[in-house]
């Protein structure tokens, strides 16, 4: 449990760094978007793959250790359904913050999909069986 904090404490200053972080030359760039794919057909449509995957692989693997953490340091939200729906929670919340407070960023819907698709890799890859581990129920003793 405690590797699992430390690693979830080590996550989130990493997706604070990654996500919160200004960035003042693209800020023209940036943009609000609210329509489902809509930002994942712009990343398809560029001329480089390169940029599309690292676009939208980022995304996914940015949100694999909230499927992998979540249900060992939180067994109560041991479930797909929960897994994803407190992954979809934190990332809107991380969303809405870029988009409100952060320069040169904005809320992207398809950024939280994708980060709560990765969640749920990580939840089918190592996070279930990881959980089911930790929290194994022992038997009493008389």
């Amino acid at each position: 449990m405690a590797c699992a904090f430390a690693f979830m404490v080590a996550f989130a200053v990493v997706l604070a760094k990654l996500t919160l972080q200004p960035s003042p030359a693209s800020e023209a760039l940036t943009h609000t978007n609210l329509h489902p794919g809509s930002t994942l057909r712009a990343y398809l449509d560029q001329p480089e793959l390169r940029d599309a995957v690292k676009q939208i692989g980022g995304n996914v693997v940015l949100g694999v250790p909230f499927g992998i953490l979540v249900p060992v340091l939180a067994p109560r939200t041991r479930g797909v359904l929960r897994v994803l729906l407190l992954t979809a929670t934190v990332m809107l919340l991380v969303e809405f913050a870029q988009g409100a407070l952060v320069n040169g960023r904005a809320f992207d819907i398809d950024d939280v999909i994708l980060n709560t698709s990765g969640a749920l890799v990580g939840y089918l890859l190592l996070g279930r069986r990881l959980s089911r581990a930790v929290h194994a129920r022992r038997p009493r003793s008389a």
